[in-house]
């Protein structure tokens, strides 16, 4: 398999369920989303990877950030490295545990949300839409979003907290006006009185909005 990561089966167990593929932000690992599973739709199949590369002392990142440049600066070869890393993922973990490849959804926090921007926008065929919490849209990531006919079925809820001090709310007011001309109405927007965190509030939308989908 591509990308390490842990599994929630659906309940009760069905035959091609949804995929919901979890993407943690920068220093965590696989087990800080999946810890979210219990309070998500039980009809989707959960799986939460771990991005590939390991940090000092502890932690995975998709890409690593270097702050000693003022601004931080990132190497883009790995953001695609990353990229075509899930890419490669999604079809395998659909063929391992029998989830429907027509219904692949992502959820993804921080640096998870910019990947997951990252690969519904290049890859469209292999995501049926995504949540986005926290994140931004990297402008190699708009470059390599594929024609307008191909993204007719993708979907999006960006979700941010008014008082991030990590990625500002800026970014994900920014993020709705980037997928706006790509997505029309089919990008959702939503604000919330926290900072760099995913709330009750969040979560419940979040699951809300998957849930409505899980049954396609």
């Amino acid at each position: 398999m591509t990308l390490e990561h842990l599994v929630r089966a659906p309940a009760p167990a069905r035959s091609h369920p949804p995929l919901l593929l979890l993407l943690h932000g920068l220093g965590s690992d696989e087990r800080d989303l999946f810890a979210l599973a219990p309070w998500l739709d039980r009809r989707f199949l959960v799986v939460s990877a771990r991005a590939p590369y390991a940090m000092t002392p502890s932690g995975f990142a998709w890409y690593v950030l270097d702050r000693s440049a003022t601004p931080t600066t990132l190497d883009p070869a790995e953001v695609e490295a990353s990229r075509e890393a899930l890419a490669e993922a999604v079809p395998e973990l659909c063929g391992a545990y029998g989830a429907d490849p027509a219904r692949v959804f992502l959820f993804g926090f921080s640096q998870g949300a910019v990947m997951s921007y990252a690969l519904a926008l290049a890859r469209p065929e292999l995501v049926r839409g995504l949540v986005a919490h926290s994140g931004r849209v990297l402008p190699q990531s708009l470059s390599r979003a594929a024609p307008a006919p191909a993204l007719a079925r993708l979907e999006a809820l960006v979700l941010h907290g008014r008082d991030d001090a990590v990625i500002p709310v800026e970014r994900g007011r920014e993020a709705r006006a980037l997928l706006a001309p790509l997505l029309g109405t089919r990008v959702e927007y939503r604000e919330y009185p926290i900072g760099h965190t995913i709330s009750e509030e969040s979560l419940a939308d979040a699951n809300a909005w998957l849930a409505a989908r899980a049954g396609e």
